[in-house]
């Protein structure tokens, strides 16, 4: 990054210990973690040198990033034992509470023993706390011993995510996460929040193996080093307080078994959240244990054989901005269509009535970014959402959004689903080829992508107020003046009459 120094690899820092480009971060230890006093070398005494952008590197010189760093992109992704009688310690990154009889439950910080070559995203292991074994979500439990297993430490998310989270109302200053560098993805930065701010400061190694952020002072772990900036800035712009906290993640599926049809006896609908034109929504629990969201399609509103063919599709598409399918009924109708609970509902309503009333433009942009990727995923495996609106995205904790009901489109019956006016086709969020001659692509969803970010920057405001959907077909001429009258090149705009 432009605001950090660096050196070529043949250059030493003024201590006189040389830099290595290519001394791997090994975050992966080989042993238990001890604390001892971080070593010093020469220049301690010498005033620290801060850069001014909000991306720091403290001290009078720097070294190039290291290379060979080894972490999880996805957090939840442990590494299972290799053989298949290789005995694998791990540690529980979240408590879990068994949704079945055949479940281990687990607190966080728990210690747990997995036993052989497991590559499905539930884990066959035992507790050794209760003794206990059952199945475990693979993405709940970290490598013992490993960078992944530390509150701290958040993998690879993106600077932004890592400045939202961290600017969080309960987070206080001082709060910190330890993240895989944005620019460089063989790096490590630590993020500090700072007032109102974040602060990012590059984690650099030495040829020894030694970590740094200033090159007056260097640690023999990660855990040195954060324990070290607890009790001392020593030029950071706070001391470091607590990790950055983080909700557990959805496990893949409801349980181990991850049956698609599941029985309706299973569920307990508890709270009616919302309705709309093809049925309800639900709060509600799955076999006493998990919370879910519930939502069931009128009678006669889709071919059964055809939604199930969708939905099969559609829970193969996973992303964090999708939202989660776990399991359907539809053995009778009404079918019932069961996903991931979102605390806040709906954008709409939340851009209406709830916090979204008050979201600042960086919090709306943010908004407007999470949507477009999770669209662009769907755009890379091909799938059309159809139905992109603000009401068909939900809000979830530290404002996470979620495209939802994408699909459900194709399959609802062509009668009920069309442009005629009177219908409940949502024209107004249509691109015209869509609307027009009912041809579908992926840039009909650029278009209703669109009209989405109207909705988000005008808190929840109906697209083309007081028009009908007649209207709105006939919109293209006065568009066209319109862009014209508005070219930002002075000689191209459009003359007066």
């Amino acid at each position: 990054m432009g605001c950090c120094s660096s050196k070529t690899a043949d250059e030493t820092d003024n201590g006189g210990r040389k830099s290595n480009p290519n001394a791997p971060a090994n975050l992966k230890l080989s042993s238990p973690v001890t604390t001892k006093p971080p070593e010093s070398i020469p220049g301690r005494g010498m005033p620290l040198h801060l850069q001014t952008s909000n991306s720091h590197s403290i001290g009078s010189g720097s070294a190039t990033s290291p290379t060979g760093v080894r972490y999880s992109t996805d957090p939840g992704s442990a590494p299972p034992p290799t053989a298949n009688n290789e005995q694998k310690a791990y540690v529980a990154r979240y408590a879990y509470q068994a949704r079945t009889k055949e479940d281990l439950s687990f607190e966080k910080g728990e210690r747990l023993l997995v036993v052989g070559v497991q590559e499905s995203d539930w884990w066959m292991a035992k507790s050794l706390k209760s003794q206990r074994e059952g199945y475990i979500p693979r993405n709940y439990v970290a490598e013992a011993l490993s960078y992944e297993a530390e509150d701290w430490f958040w993998g690879d998310i993106p600077r932004a995510e890592a400045e939202k989270w961290l600017l969080a109302d309960i987070n206080k200053n001082g709060t910190f996460l330890v993240r895989v560098s944005s620019s460089q993805k063989d790096s490590l930065s630590l993020s500090v929040r700072d007032g109102e701010s974040v602060k990012h400061y590059r984690i650099r190694r030495f040829d020894d193996g030694s970590y740094y952020v200033a090159t007056r002072i260097t640690f023999r772990s990660l855990q040195d080093m954060i324990a070290h900036y607890k009790t001392q800035t020593d030029g950071l712009a706070q001391t470091l307080s607590c990790p950055c906290p983080r909700n557990a993640p959805n496990t893949a599926g409801l349980s181990y078994r991850d049956e698609w049809e599941i029985e309706r006896a299973t569920l307990k609908f508890t709270r009616k959240l919302g309705h709309g034109n093809f049925g309800e929504v639900w709060e509600g629990l799955w076999n006493g244990t998990t919370q879910v969201a519930i939502k069931t399609l009128k009678t006669g509103t889709m071919e059964v054989d055809d939604f199930i063919k969708e939905a099969q599709v559609m829970k193969r598409l996973t992303h964090p901005n999708l939202l989660q399918l776990y399991a359907v009924c539809t053995l009778e109708e009404p079918i019932y269509i069961v996903t991931e609970l979102m605390k806040h509902g709906s954008l709409l309503e939340y851009l209406r009535r709830g916090d979204g009333r008050y979201a600042t433009i960086h919090q709306s942009i943010d908004m407007i970014a999470q949507i477009s990727s999770g669209m662009a995923y769907l755009e890379e495996h091909s799938y059309i959402h159809r139905d992109l609106a603000a009401r068909n995205i939900l809000i979830g904790e530290g404002s996470v959004c979620k495209v939802a009901d994408f699909g459900l489109a194709r399959v609802i019956k062509e009668d009920i689903y069309n442009p005629r006016e009177g219908t409940k086709f949502p024209i107004k969020w249509t691109a015209p080829e869509a609307a027009l001659y009912n041809q579908y692509t992926i840039k009909s969803d650029v278009w209703s992508y669109g009209i989405l970010m109207y909705e988000i920057m005008t808190k929840g405001s109906m697209p083309y107020p007081g028009m009908s959907n007649r209207c709105v077909c006939h919109l293209d001429i006065l568009c066209v003046c319109m862009l014209q009258v508005w070219e930002t090149t002075l000689n191209n705009r459009r003359k007066s009459g």
